[in-house]
């Protein structure tokens, strides 16, 4: 993990975006989470190290995170977003009940952008898929009620 918080620095200082302590933070603590957490959430994990630091500041540190390519902006027509610093290709099941997300790859996936080039033409640059279900917590919780 460690590499990758490197890389994204050196990414963002290419971009001219100056490093905080709190940018390192935010992007640290996305890095290592599997969580997908919302701002909400960086803000309650990050603030008792940065008293000063607002969700207002996190939300701006997202937003330039995601214009810079490091980040990709979760949303699931909730109304809090969730970030995901894994930008390799992917795939997000979600439980309908917590509303988990779990990664998961499938590379034969990869087939489906190909396949839709050749169909439409199209100069493809991602796609999102998405499996709705019961987690694994949820679903040992219903079996015990």
């Amino acid at each position: 993990m460690g590499a990758s918080v490197e890389q994204a620095l050196e990414q963002l200082k290419s971009s001219g975006v100056r490093m905080t302590p709190q940018r390192h933070a935010i992007l640290g603590f996305l890095m290592n989470s599997m969580t997908h957490p919302t701002a909400d959430e960086i803000y309650k994990a990050l603030s008792p190290d940065f008293p000063s630091m607002s969700v207002a500041t996190i939300y701006n540190n997202l937003r330039l995170f995601v214009e810079a390519g490091l980040v990709r902006e979760l949303t699931y027509g909730d109304d809090s977003s969730r970030f995901d610093a894994n930008l390799s290709d992917h795939y997000h099941a979600i439980c309908k009940l917590c509303g988990d997300i779990v990664d998961f790859d499938y590379p034969p996936l990869m087939e489906v952008e190909r396949a839709a080039s050749r169909e439409t033409g199209f100069r493809v640059e991602g796609h999102r898929m998405e499996i709705y279900g019961v987690c694994t917590q949820c679903g040992a919780a219903a079996h015990h009620n």
